[in-house]
C-alpha cells in the first residue's frame, strides 16, 4: 500500500534499491546530497547533480526535465553516509518560471524497481522559492526511511546549497547551471504531455517487460501505475513554460482510440506489431505517437539493461570486498572460490538482463518494420518509396524527421528523429571536427561539404512537407563555398532569392528578415496583424548560413543571435552550419546562440540526449539513397508547385 506523505511525516522502507521519480509542471533540476549521521555533506564530492551525476548507489539526470528518475542503492553507499537528500530547482533558462508557485505543485514518489510506489509526496505551497528540498532518505538504527521535506529557499539553488553546508555553494550553483544550459542545448525537445486518454496502446507481449524497465507514470495522475505509455497528442504548455506544443489543427476534446489492432497473441508470444498502434485524430498522428512510443520503451528498457549490469558489477565488487576482508579466505582456495562464485552469479545476472533486453529489442524491430513503410513523406527517411508517390500537401504536417537515433546495445534498430512543426529552435549542422569516430576519420573539408548537404536535406524536406509558397529558404553563403551543395535547390529554383555572397549580401539578408522580425512582433503587440505592409513576405521563412563567422562583422553576429531568439516566435528560423572553433574569438559572446539551436552532425555523433533518462544517442543524418534522382525529383514538383501561385 502506497504511503501519502505529508510535510515532515516519514516511512520505513522496505527495499535497498529504489526509484525516485519526480513529476513537475515544467523543466526542473534535480540533485541529491549524501550527508552524514548529523546531516552534514563534506563537500562538492557528496553531491550529485546534472554536472556530476554519479556517486556511489546514487544516479541523477544529467539535464533539466518535466520527469526525473533518479537511481538509489542504498546498499551500495559509503558506510558514512546516514542521508540522502533529494533536491529540486528551476533552471535559468530565458522564458522559463522562476518560482514554484508560477508552476503546478512538483511531485515526488518513491518506488521499487518493479515501479510500485512505496510513498509519495506532493509539494504544495510553494511561492517565491525556485529550489526546494524535496524529501529525504535516512538510516536510523539499522533500517532506512523516507521523510516528507518541501523546505522551499527563495534565494535558490546557492541558498539551498549553503543550508546544506556547502562551503562553496554559489560556484556550484553556477556550475550546476551552466551544465543544465549544456544539457538543454544538446537535449532532443520532450514530446507534449500525456494525457489519462492518451495511452499508447500495449497488448500482451509488448516490447517492454515491467521487470525490465518500470514504466512511466502519466503527468496528470502522478499517484496511479499506468503501463508503457507515449507521448500523444499535444497540449498548451503549463504556465510559465516557454514553448507551446499546441497543433494548429488539434482539437480540443480526447482523440480517439486506435483502430482495431491485430488479433491477441497466443499466450507466451509476442503480439503481432500494428502501424498507428497509438492513439490520434488521424493516422499520421497515431504514427507520431508511436514511434515517440518506441523512442521511449527503446530508452527505458536501454536504462533497465544497463541498471541491471550496474548492479550485478556492484554485488560482485562487494561480495568480494567482504571475502578479501576475512583473513581465513587467504588460507587454501577459499579466495579463489569465492572470486570464482562472486564472477558466476555477476555473469548470470548480466545474462539474465541481456535476455530481456534482447526479447524487447526483438519485439520493437519488428515494430518498426512495419511502421517504417507507413510513414508519411514527412516522417520517412529519403529511401522511402513513399517518396516517388510524393505530391505537394496543402497542409502542414506535425512533424518532420531530422535524422535517425540508436543506442550502442542495439545498433541495428533505429528510431525515427521527429520534431514538431512549426519549428520551435533552429538547427546548427556542427562542421567542425567533434569527438566521434566518424568525425575523427573526416577530413576538415570533407566535414564541411557534408555539412552543407545535410543542410541542404534539411531544407528540401521542409519545403516539400509544407504547402505551396508557405516556407521560404535564404541562403547566406559569404564566400560561396557552399555553391555544390546548394546546387540542387538553386537548379530547381526553390530558393526565395539567390545565395547572398560577401558583406553586401550578407547585409542585406539580415536586414530583410530583422525587419520582418520587428514588423510582425509590432503588429502582433498591437492587435493589428492584419496590417503588415503588402511586400512582407507571409510565409515561414529559413535562413541558412554557411561558414559562419566568415564575413559577419559585430553588427551581423548581433543581428544574427536576434534572429535566434526572437525569429522563431514570428516564424524565421535558423540553420546554421559552423564550426563553433571557427567563432572562438567572440568568445562566450555566442554562447546563448549555440544553446538555442539544436546541434546535429553531418556525420554519426553520440551527442543527443532524451528527454527521459538522458542516454548519449547517436544520431544518424539523413542521407538519399547512392545514385538516386528522389531529391532532385521533389525539388521539381515543389517548384512547379510554386510556379502555379496556389498557396
Amino acid at each position: 500500500m502506497t504511503a501519502e506523505l505529508v510535510r515532515g511525516q516519514n516511512h520505513t522502507l522496505p527495499q535497498t534499491r529504489l526509484e525516485i521519480r519526480v513529476s513537475a509542471g515544467a523543466p526542473v533540476v534535480a540533485g541529491a546530497t549524501l550527508g552524514d549521521e548529523h546531516g552534514r555533506v563534506h563537500g562538492i564530492e557528496w553531491i550529485a547533480h546534472p554536472g556530476s551525476p554519479q556517486l556511489p548507489g546514487l544516479e541523477v539526470s544529467r539535464q533539466a526535465a518535466a520527469e526525473h528518475r533518479l537511481a538509489v542503492d542504498l546498499a551500495a553507499l559509503p558506510v558514512e553516509v546516514h542521508r540522502v537528500t533529494v533536491l529540486l530547482a528551476l533552471p535559468l533558462e530565458a522564458g522559463g518560471p522562476n518560482r514554484f508557485g508560477a508552476v503546478a505543485s512538483p511531485f515526488v514518489a518513491v518506488t521499487g524497481l518493479d515501479g510500485a510506489e512505496i510513498a509519495t509526496f506532493t509539494l504544495t505551497g510553494l511561492d517565491t522559492e525556485s529550489a526546494v528540498a524535496a524529501l529525504e532518505l535516512y538510516r536510523r538504527q539499522g533500517a532506512w526511511k523516507v521523510r516528507a521535506v518541501g523546505q522551499g529557499y527563495a534565494g535558490g539553488l546557492a541558498a539551498m546549497l549553503a543550508d546544506l553546508g556547502v562551503a562553496e555553494a554559489p560556484e556550484l550553483a553556477r556550475s550546476i547551471q551552466a551544465a543544465v544550459a549544456r544539457g538543454l542545448a544538446r537535449s532532443v525537445a520532450p514530446p507534449p504531455p500525456r494525457t489519462p486518454e492518451g495511452g499508447r496502446v500495449r497488448h500482451a507481449g509488448g516490447p517492454v517487460s515491467p521487470q525490465a524497465a518500470p514504466q512511466p507514470e502519466p503527468l496528470d495522475e502522478p499517484s496511479s501505475p499506468s503501463p508503457a505509455i507515449t507521448p500523444v497528442a499535444p497540449a498548451p504548455p503549463s504556465a510559465g513554460g516557454p514553448i507551446n506544443y499546441a497543433h494548429p489543427r488539434r482539437e480540443a476534446t480526447a482523440p480517439p482510440p486506435p483502430p482495431p489492432a491485430a488479433p491477441p497473441a497466443e499466450p507466451g508470444r509476442p503480439a503481432t506489431p500494428v502501424a498507428g498502434d497509438a492513439t490520434g485524430w488521424s493516422m499520421d498522428e497515431r504514427l507520431y505517437n508511436q514511434v515517440w512510443g518506441m523512442f521511449e520503451d527503446l530508452a527505458r528498457a536501454t536504462a533497465a539493461y544497463r541498471s541491471a549490469v550496474d548492479f550485478a558489477e556492484s554485488r560482485m565488487d562487494q561480495e568480494l570486498e567482504r571475502t578479501l576482508s576475512d583473513p581465513r579466505s587467504r588460507i587454501g582456495g577459499a579466495g579463489d572460490r569465492a572470486r570464482e562464485e562472486a564472477r558466476a552469479k555477476r555473469d548470470e545476472l548480466t545474462g539474465r538482463a541481456r535476455e530481456a533486453l534482447d526479447r524487447d529489442l526483438a519485439q520493437l524491430a519488428a515494430e518498426a518494420a512495419v511502421v517504417e513503410p507507413a510513414l508519411p513523406a514527412a516522417y520517412a527517411g529519403w529511401d522511402n518509396p513513399v517518396w516517388h508517390a510524393y505530391r505537394v500537401p496543402m497542409e502542414i504536417p506535425m512533424a518532420l524527421r531530422i535524422g535517425d537515433l540508436h543506442l550502442p546495445e542495439s545498433t541495428g534498430l533505429s528510431i525515427p528523429l521527429l520534431v514538431r512543426l512549426p519549428l520551435e529552435r533552429g538547427m546548427w549542422i556542427d562542421s567542425g571536427r567533434t569527438a566521434s569516430e566518424a568525425a575523427a576519420l573526416t577530413d576538415s573539408d570533407q566535414l564541411r561539404r557534408l555539412a552543407m548537404e545535410s543542410a541542404v536535406l534539411h531544407a528540401a524536406r521542409m519545403l516539400a512537407v509544407y504547402p505551396p509558397n508557405e516556407f521560404s529558404v535564404h541562403v547566406i553563403d559569404p564566400a560561396g563555398s557552399g555553391a555544390a551543395a546548394l546546387a540542387p535547390l538553386v537548379g530547381a529554383g526553390v530558393l526565395a532569392s539567390p545565395p547572398a555572397s560577401g558583406p553586401g549580401g550578407v547585409t542585406s539578408v539580415l536586414a530583410q528578415l530583422t525587419r520582418r522580425v520587428d514588423l510582425v512582433q509590432m503588429a502582433i503587440r498591437a492587435g493589428a496583424a492584419d496590417s503588415l505592409p503588402p511586400d512582407l513576405d507571409p510565409a515561414e521563412q529559413l535562413l541558412i548560413v554557411n561558414d559562419f563567422p566568415h564575413g559577419f562583422d559585430d553588427r551581423a553576429v548581433t543581428q544574427l543571435r536576434y534572429l535566434a531568439d526572437e525569429g522563431p516566435s514570428v516564424g524565421v528560423h535558423l540553420m546554421m552550419v559552423a564550426d563553433r572553433e571557427d567563432a572562438s574569438a567572440y568568445g562566450p559572446v555566442l554562447d546563448p546562440l549555440w544553446r538555442s539551436l539544436l546541434r546535429v552532425t553531418p556525420v554519426a555523433d553520440d551527442h543527443l540526449a532524451d528527454p527521459w533518462v538522458g542516454h548519449a544517442w547517436t544520431y544518424e543524418p539523413p542521407r538519399t539513397p547512392s545514385g538516386s534522382r528522389v531529391l532532385e525529383q521533389v525539388l521539381e514538383r515543389v517548384a512547379a508547385a510554386r510556379r502555379t501561385g496556389h498557396r
